[in-house]
């Protein structure tokens, strides 16, 4: 996938070692990363014990916000499309004591590899 995919909110999957060094003071001691996709500027990363959502924001993408699910808190979650005409798809994570679903807009073909790492992660 190239930069066209990226812009079309395609997502595509990053070689886990160029991110290292960028999550090695977030990750614990035994935790790895498996994979990890970008969207845009956003990333999907999938460790050893749980999925990392980036979101970068504002003009410069400074601003960044991480937030940390453990697989073991995710519930369960769905991939939402509208039909073969609409390649959008929807990808709702329910957490465990969260009343707040986590949701991330991406195109059908993006939705399909990160639901497959989501369902590794979670189901090993």
């Amino acid at each position: 996938m190239g930069i066209l995919d990226g812009l079309l909110g395609n997502a595509s999957e990053i070689d886990v070692a160029k991110i290292q060094d960028e999550f090695a003071p977030i990750l614990g001691e035994t935790e790895t990363i498996i994979q990890a996709y970008k969207v845009i500027r956003d990333m999907f990363v999938f460790t050893s014990a749980r999925l990392i959502l980036v979101d970068k924001q504002g003009l410069t993408g400074k601003k960044v916000e991480y937030h940390s699910i453990p697989y073991k808190a995710i519930t369960h979650f769905k991939v939402e499309t509208a039909g073969h005409f609409d390649l959008d798809a929807e990808l709702k994570i329910y957490i465990s004591g969260e009343e707040q679903v986590v949701s991330k807009e991406l195109k059908k073909d993006s939705a399909l590899s990160i639901q497959k790492a989501l369902a590794s992660g979670m189901f090993g």
